[in-house]
């Protein structure tokens, strides 16, 4: 008899530790883009044994461009002052994930998703006048505006429990591919010399396979984008919160 009340007794504990092992909800933080100035938090939610949806939010403060080099690549022209170039961003992510382990949120899954993604950015371009009585002064544009991206994509990953509220979430490989587009201005009075000089600027930059856009007017000046956009995860860490 004693027994069997010592079992009842201990059933509410039981209970409790095995929805808080077994629970249908993880928050997530990715500890990896730390290392690029992100902050990127998920919240999970388990539908079925293999299957759960999340959305997830990631910014980054506006400064300098991580992988500067890269960028250098990518837009090929010595008119942009890339030193000076700065760039912040948010993002929101949707997916869903097919594990593919016998646990509920737990082994390898396969994770297609969304991503809505906004930068914004600075972009110093240097002018030459030609001219005029400023004939061989040199001066800079500070073109600023915001580039939005809409990018369907598939990671692989591994997710484990390490203790008992208490997960981990390895990404092995990702990537996504959709179209962006954007608007920076420039707003100043500009001279017919320095129009002249800014549009020969404007005219040196090549970001294929962008399709890239000017105008020039005496109030400033302003720059359109159009075209594909790509972006691959690496591997990467995050830390989570089961309940």
């Amino acid at each position: 008899m004693k027994k069997i009340l010592v079992i009842l007794v201990c059933l509410p504990v039981f209970a409790s530790a095995q929805k808080l092992i077994g629970g249908s909800n993880i928050i997530r933080w990715n500890l990896g883009s730390l290392a690029l100035r992100n902050y990127h938090f998920t919240y999970e939610r388990s539908i079925t044994r293999h299957l759960s949806l999340s959305v997830s939010y990631r910014t980054m403060p506006k400064g300098s461009v991580p992988f500067q080099s890269q960028l250098e690549k990518a837009i090929k022209s010595d008119q942009i002052n890339f030193g000076k170039f700065e760039m912040g961003n948010t993002a929101w992510t949707v997916a869903g994930r097919l594990y593919l382990g016998l646990g509920k949120m737990k082994g390898f899954y396969l994770e297609p998703y969304l991503r809505f993604a906004n930068f914004d950015l600075s972009a110093p371009v240097k002018y030459t006048i030609t001219s005029g009585p400023a004939a061989g002064q040199s001066k800079e544009a500070l073109f600023a505006g915001n580039v939005k991206s809409t990018s369907p994509g598939l990671m692989i990953g591994w997710q484990f429990q390490l203790a008992t509220k208490l997960v981990m979430d390895i990404q092995l490989l990702g990537g996504h591919y959709g179209h962006s587009s954007g608007d920076l201005n420039f707003a100043a009075s500009l001279s017919t010399q320095e129009q002249d000089a800014l549009r020969s600027s404007l005219a040196d930059i090549k970001a294929d396979p962008f399709k890239f856009t000017y105008n020039v007017n005496a109030n400033g000046a302003q720059i359109k984008t159009d075209g594909p956009w790509a972006g691959i995860r690496g591997a990467n860490i995050g830390i989570g919160l089961r309940f």
